[in-house]
């Protein structure tokens, strides 16, 4: 029997056959882009409807699981959006590279649809993953870096591991700030040597921030169902909150890091990004597990759930005490006020609100931890290099400095790698200045920072402005970044969700829920309960500049 297919599905349908003739054309290796690709002149002309704009992973499933719908259809739809968004058209510069077997491993998700067995609510969804995640297929991993581009990872990163035992489609790699910002004192944001320049998709020459910035802006865009981004100190927060996003930065050890390029062992996680908190509460619970090759993954054992969708309860905020951050504020009016109605709608929605709760160690910490990334990351990066083995031509973070140096051009036309340099200079992990340091973090944003307060007023979780907006983007002084709060969470190792709070005129805002470590269960039911309160977020229109500034400019 025939099932109908709505609207939408004939369209995708129909994109299916066209997509897989081109698809081998644009997932080419290196370069994807170059940085005169985020020069061209554009008039913010919209491009054609999307089929799947904002849909859920539950409505795909939905379709699925009618019949009305096929992973295939859905995959070529979201290559096509990728081709109509970010290779022309607005051209965001977000997808550094597609998976060339993206519409067979659909088709595989489909037939085993149809032989009685789907591995969960991702099985056959389309995912975007940052471009610092190994994947052992067709494609590269190399952190936006020309030094790491030869042949393709030797095996899968645990996460990506369990996104196929999930029946996640693995749609392609997002570009990031080369290295995951850790090159320069001066650079810009979701610039690669690879990738070129990622765009912002609300307002084309904004920011689109932190290192995950190629995640934030595809995911915004609707070029996939859920990404993947990473972070040691506000890279899923901070592109999240300013692309309009909701970010999950778990607790350090939720998700394993082993097969991802590194910074810090202390610091980094992966976590989801997704245009909804019930999306990234789905890809969260996928991803959990226990990693023989991640020790700080054993701390999560009993600690961690595989379904994360059981807190999404609209009712959370009942009788929640929330404290709020006032030494955490004061970025920009147009956030502040903003923040403000996110206080109040918390208050309508039957909080406790706790004002001030101010986390009284912010800031104090900030010398000790760059001590800390800096040994940690020359540290990483040498293992990581030397288990790459053949497939990178560089073997050390002393092979990667030369090699910028001897392809300035390409690697280093507007920011240097004196980040990188001085990382070098540091000495071991045995050394007293670093075991100093990683003391000094902890007691100060845990004992003394989130823990302490959150005990004297029995907090559920504290709330603050995620980020200030986004600035022009400007290659050549650098970012101007204008301000956020995921340092605390991040040095700490404790979890923090951005969702959605507003705008400042076309610009996004987020609120950030941070918790005490091993809560992500209880931050999604608050952040949830706060989304459906407000519903904030609106799919971006990719305006080419700012708007001329009218009397209400906040919202």
């Amino acid at each position: 029997m025939t099932k109908r297919m709505d609207r939408r599905d004939f369209v995708a349908s129909s994109l299916a056959t066209a997509t897989a003739a081109t698809v081998g054309m644009i997932s080419t290796l290196v370069p994807m882009h170059t940085a005169r690709a985020a020069e061209r002149d554009v008039d913010g002309a919209q491009p054609d409807a999307f089929p799947f704009a904002e849909l859920s992973i539950a409505d795909l499933q939905s379709r699925m699981t009618k019949g009305t719908l096929t992973s295939r259809a859905l995959t070529a739809a979201y290559l096509s959006r990728i081709a109509s968004v970010d290779r022309s058209g607005p051209t965001l510069n977000a997808v550094i590279e597609m998976n060339p077997d993206a519409l067979t491993i659909a088709a595989q998700r489909d037939a085993e649809r149809r032989a009685g067995k789907v591995l969960g609510p991702l099985h056959g969804i389309p995912v975007l993953i940052k471009d610092n995640i190994d994947s052992a297929d067709r494609m590269q991993t190399t952190a936006g870096s020309l030094a790491l581009v030869g042949k393709p990872a030797p095996g899968d990163a645990f996460i990506v591991q369990r996104l196929r035992e999930a029946g996640a489609v693995l749609l392609g790699k997002t570009n990031l700030s080369e290295w995951a910002n850790f090159r320069s004192t001066r650079s810009t944001s979701g610039w690669s040597g690879r990738g070129g320049q990622t765009r912002h998709p609300y307002v084309l020459d904004r920011n689109p921030c932190g290192s995950s910035s190629g995640t934030g802006s595809a995911i915004s865009a609707n070029l996939a169902a859920v990404g993947i981004g990473t972070e040691t100190d506000g890279s899923i927060i901070c592109p999240s909150s300013i692309c309009g996003l909701v970010g999950i930065k778990p607790t350090v050890g939720l998700w394993s890091r082993s097969g991802i390029i590194p910074i810090s062992s202390s610091q980094d996680t992966a976590g989801p990004m997704a245009r909804t908190v019930s999306d990234a509460a789905v890809l969260l619970g996928a991803l959990t597990g226990v990693d023989a090759r991640d020790r700080a993954t054993a701390d999560s054992a009993g600690k961690s759930a595989t379904d994360y969708t059981t807190f999404l309860d609209a009712k959370s905020l009942q009788g929640a005490r929330i404290g709020v951050a006032r030494n955490m504020v004061g970025f920009h009016p147009l956030t502040d006020a903003a923040f403000e109605r996110a206080i109040d709608a918390l208050r309508k929605a039957g909080a406790v609100i706790v004002d001030p709760a101010n986390v009284p160690t912010v800031g104090k910490y900030d010398e000790a931890e760059l001590d800390v990334l800096l040994y940690e990351f020359k540290a990483g990066v040498n293992a990581y290099l030397a288990a790459r083995g053949a497939t990178v031509s560089v073997r050390t973070i002393d092979d990667v400095i030369a090699f910028n140096r001897a392809n300035a051009g390409a690697e280093m036309p507007y920011f240097a790698q004196e980040q990188m340099e001085r990382a070098q200079t540091m000495g071991s992990l045995d050394d007293a200045k670093y075991r100093d340091a990683v003391a000094t973090c902890r007691r100060l944003s845990r004992d003394e920072g989130i823990d302490a307060i959150m005990a004297q007023h029995s907090l559920d979780a504290i709330v603050a402005p995620s980020n200030g907006p986004s600035w022009p983007t400007d290659l050549i002084n650098g970012d101007r970044y204008s301000g956020g709060n995921s340092s605390v969470a991040a040095v700490a190792g404790y979890p923090s969700i951005t969702v959605p709070m507003g705008f400042a005129d076309a610009l996004p805002l987020g609120v950030s829920f941070i918790g005490r470590a091993w809560s992500e269960g209880r931050l999604i039911g608050l952040a949830f309960a706060f989304e459906q309160a407000t519903q904030a977020r609106r799919a971006p229109r990719f305006l080419a500049t700012m708007p001329i500034a009218s009397p209400k400019r906040g919202s």
